[in-house]
């Protein structure tokens, strides 16, 4: 018979196992890195891929993200009087690394009068907070379903629009309207949430091995 330290052995062992199982399966991330975020304007809104992550306070921001998770492709900074500062984020921190963002914003110049030489799109969509970009240029995010943003009717006419916020797929379509002065042009888009990935579960083979490889243990030290 298996003496009473063997079975004590074994359970030490199903205790260690368990929880590395379970592990396995749990949520999508993993330890946190961090983004530093320096701006020359303190209060400005510090975004994401359209999620908003906190203000700059004494010229900087830290922002937390997961080393393992989805990396994000873009970070905007905002405040009003300023013109808005976006760029595109080419590097995901690894684990404990601190990764540097620099975000110069100018002061805006004031509007032009409503009229003129000045039109206006107005973009409908069906999530609140979407970036919203023409031929790649930002000019905001949707706030109860819609952004107005104006254009001269003079200058080069865009060519299409994009619509993106983190988790979904991006909208992106041709504009074959071009408003005239004072007229504005509708546009619109439907955005797609995106599956979230299952978790991979732990292979049954895996536990029954190594119960296997314990047993065998045991069974040796009996002899």
């Amino acid at each position: 018979m298996v003496s009473i330290k063997n079975w004590m052995v074994l359970f030490i062992a199903v205790a260690m196992i368990l929880p590395a199982a379970s592990a396995m399966t749990g949520p999508i991330g993993g330890d946190k890195a961090w983004f530093k975020v320096y701006s020359n304007v303190d209060g400005a809104h510090v975004y994401f891929d359209g999620e908003y992550m906190g203000d700059i306070v004494n010229g900087e921001l830290y922002v937390p993200v997961y080393s393992t998770a989805t990396p994000v492709s873009g970070y905007r900074v905002e405040k009003d009087g300023y013109t808005t500062f976006y760029d595109d984020i080419h590097h995901h921190p690894i684990q404990g690394e601190v990764f540097d963002l620099y975000a110069t914003l100018q002061p805006a110049q004031p509007p032009a009068p409503i009229g003129g030489s000045t039109g206006y799109y107005t973009v409908y969509a069906n999530v609140d907070g979407a970036s919203v970009y023409f031929d790649n240029e930002y000019k905001g995010t949707i706030s109860n379903g819609e952004l107005t943003t104006q254009v001269y009717v003079t200058a080069t006419p865009y060519q299409t629009y994009r619509v993106s916020k983190a988790g979904y797929s991006d909208f992106t379509s041709q504009i074959t309207d071009w408003p005239a002065a004072g007229e504005t042009v509708k546009l619109h888009a439907t955005l797609q949430q995106q599956p979230e990935p299952a978790p991979s579960p732990v292979s049954l083979l895996t536990v029954l091995a190594a119960f296997a490889g314990i047993a065998l243990i045991l069974s040796r030290r009996k002899d």
